[in-house]
C-alpha cells in the first residue's frame, strides 16, 4: 500500500460518511418546511408535533454533516497537492460560490429554525425553514457543479504547467453531465430521506406507537416515493445515456461489456456475472440479447466501445463497479415495487392494515443509503484512472512529498474519531426516534410569562397529564 493507494481509501472513506449526512439533510429540510406549512394550514398539533420531532434529528444530523466536510476539504490540501494546485483556480471558486450562496444562507436562519420557535411570529419561522431547505438545495447545485466538471471537463484552458485557467464559468457549471448528475442526487437525496420518514413511521404502526403520526408520515411517504422513485429511475435512464456519450468505458466497465462486436448484432445486458480483469471476460455471465442495445443506447442494434478496445491503464477497477451498480438498481427496483404496492393499497384504503408493506418499509429504512452510497461508488470509481477526466490522472494528483506512513497513521486516527463521534450521534438520533414525535408546547413559558426558545435538541418530556402512547383508533 502506497500513498496513493491510501489517499485514495482515505478520501473514499471520509466521502462515505460525510455524503450520507447531507443527503438526509437536504430531503430532512424540504420534509420540515412541508410539516410545518401542514401545520400553519390544517392547525392539527400532530403536524407540529412532527415537525419539532424531525427538527432535532436534523439539528444532530447538520452538524455531523459540517464536521465530516471540514475534514473531507482538508485532504486536498494534505493528500492531493497537485489536484490543488492545478485545478484550483477551477474547484476553488465554485466551492467559494457554495459557501457564499448556500452555507451562509443556511447558518444565517439556521439558528431562527432551531432556536427561534417560542421567539418569533410562526410565518418568519416558517420562512426560515424554507431558507434552510433552499440553501441546502444551493449548497447541492455547486457540489455537483465541481464534481461535475471533474467528469466532463469544459470551458477551461492549459498553460504550459498544465494548470486549469478559466476560460467560460458558463461552461465550467453547467458542463455536460451537471444538469443530469444534479436531478439525481436531488432525487436520491428526497428518496432517501422519504423512506427514513416512511420506515421509522412503520416501526410505530407496528409497535402501536404515536399512531395517528405515524399514519400521517407514512402516508406522505408513500406518495412522494410513488412520484420520485419513477422519475429517478427516468433520470437515471437519461444519467446512463449522458454517460455513454462523454465516458463510454465507464459504461462499458459498468455493464461489464467486453467485446465491442458487429455493428448490426446488438449488445446484450448482462444480469450477472463475475468479471475477470485479467481473463477480460465474465465468468457465470446471464445475459439477455440485445436488451443493453435498447437500454442503453435506446437502439435495437447500437454498440458501446467495449473495454479491450481501451487500454489497461485507462480502464477503471471493472468487478466494485459493475457489482455496485447492481446493487443500487436492485435496491431502486425494489423501493419501486414498494411504492408502487403501497400506493395502490393506499388508496383502496388498506395500506395501515397490511402488515407486509408495513414490515416492507421498516425493511427498506435505510435502502436509500445504501443505494446512495453504491451510486457513489460507481460514479467516482467508475472514472478512474482520471480525477479530471481524460486530462489529469489520479497518480498524478496526489501529493509528491506525502508518506505512507502517514496516510496510514491519519486513517487510523480518522477511523477512531469517526466511531466515536458519530457512534455517538447515531446512537442520539436513534433515542430521539425510540421517542417519537412528543406533544409539543407552542406557547409561553408557563411560569415566567415569557417567550424563550426552545432547547431543539432536547429529548424532553411529554407535558404533566399527557400520554406519549397515542391510543389506537
Amino acid at each position: 500500500m502506497d500513498a496513493l493507494l491510501l489517499s485514495r481509501i482515505q478520501f473514499g472513506f471520509v466521502i462515505s460518511f460525510h455524503i450520507m449526512f447531507p443527503a438526509f439533510t437536504i430531503g430532512l429540510a424540504s420534509w420540515l418546511a412541508f410539516c410545518e406549512w401542514r401545520w400553519l394550514k390544517t392547525r392539527e398539533a400532530v403536524w407540529r408535533d412532527i415537525y419539532f420531532f424531525w427538527l432535532r434529528i436534523f439539528a444532530i444530523s447538520f452538524g455531523m454533516g459540517v464536521v465530516s466536510g471540514i475534514v473531507m476539504s482538508f485532504q486536498f490540501g494534505t493528500n492531493w497537492a497537485v489536484l490543488s494546485e492545478r485545478a484550483g483556480n477551477i474547484l476553488g471558486p465554485l466551492m467559494s460560490y457554495e459557501v457564499l450562496t448556500a452555507f451562509f444562507l443556511e447558518a444565517t436562519f439556521l439558528g431562527v429554525m432551531l432556536f427561534g420557535a417560542r421567539k418569533v411570529p410562526e410565518k418568519l419561522h416558517f420562512f426560515a425553514t424554507c431558507m434552510v431547505a433552499l440553501g441546502t438545495l444551493l449548497s447541492t447545485f455547486w457540489i455537483i457543479a465541481a464534481n461535475s466538471w471533474m467528469h466532463t471537463p469544459q470551458g477551461y484552458t492549459l498553460t504550459a504547467a498544465g494548470v486549469f485557467e478559466p476560460a467560460d464559468w458558463w461552461a465550467i457549471i453547467f458542463n455536460p453531465s451537471f444538469p443530469y448528475r444534479l436531478a439525481h442526487m436531488v432525487l436520491a437525496a428526497f428518496i432517501t430521506t422519504c423512506f427514513v420518514v416512511g420506515g421509522v413511521s412503520a416501526a410505530y404502526l407496528r409497535r402501536g406507537e404515536h399512531v395517528v403520526a405515524a399514519k400521517k408520515m407514512l402516508r406522505m411517504a408513500v406518495l412522494f416515493a410513488a412520484i420520485t422513485v419513477p422519475a429517478q429511475i427516468f433520470v437515471g435512464d437519461l444519467h446512463g445515456l449522458e454517460v455513454g456519450r462523454y465516458q463510454p468505458t465507464k459504461l462499458a466497465a459498468i455493464e461489464g461489456h467486453w467485446e465491442s462486436g458487429p455493428r448490426d448484432a446488438g449488445m446484450p445486458l448482462v444480469l450477472f456475472g463475475v468479471p475477470d480483469d485479467e481473463a477480460e471476460r465474465n465468468a457465470y455471465e446471464v445475459a439477455i440479447p440485445r436488451m443493453g442495445s435498447l437500454i442503453l443506447t435506446h437502439s435495437w442494434s447500437g454498440q458501446i466501445r467495449g473495454l479491450k478496445d481501451v487500454p489497461r491503464d485507462e480502464r477503471p477497477p471493472v468487478v466494485p463497479v459493475f457489482f455496485a451498480f447492481r446493487v443500487m438498481v436492485g435496491l431502486g427496483m425494489a423501493m419501486l415495487l414498494v411504492a408502487l404496492a403501497s400506493a395502490w393499497a393506499l388508496r383502496r384504503g388498506h395500506l395501515f392494515d397490511s402488515p407486509k408493506l408495513v414490515n416492507a418499509w421498516r425493511l427498506m429504512t435505510f435502502a436509500g443509503f445504501v443505494a446512495l452510497l453504491t451510486g457513489w461508488y460507481v460514479t467516482e470509481i467508475g472514472r478512474q484512472p482520471w480525477v479530471v477526466y481524460g486530462v489529469l490522472r489520479t497518480a498524478d494528483a496526489v501529493s509528491p512529498s506525502v508518506q505512507a506512513g502517514s496516510v496510514l497513521a491519519s486513517l487510523i486516527a480518522f477511523a477512531l474519531v469517526y466511531a466515536i463521534v458519530f457512534g455517538s450521534g447515531l446512537w442520539y438520533i436513534r433515542k430521539l426516534v425510540r421517542r417519537g414525535p412528543l406533544p409539543h408546547d407552542p406557547g409561553p413559558d408557563a411560569e415566567h410569562g415569557e417567550r424563550r426558545p426552545k432547547r431543539p435538541l432536547s429529548v424532553g418530556t411529554p407535558f404533566e397529564g399527557t400520554d406519549i402512547r397515542e391510543v389506537r383508533p
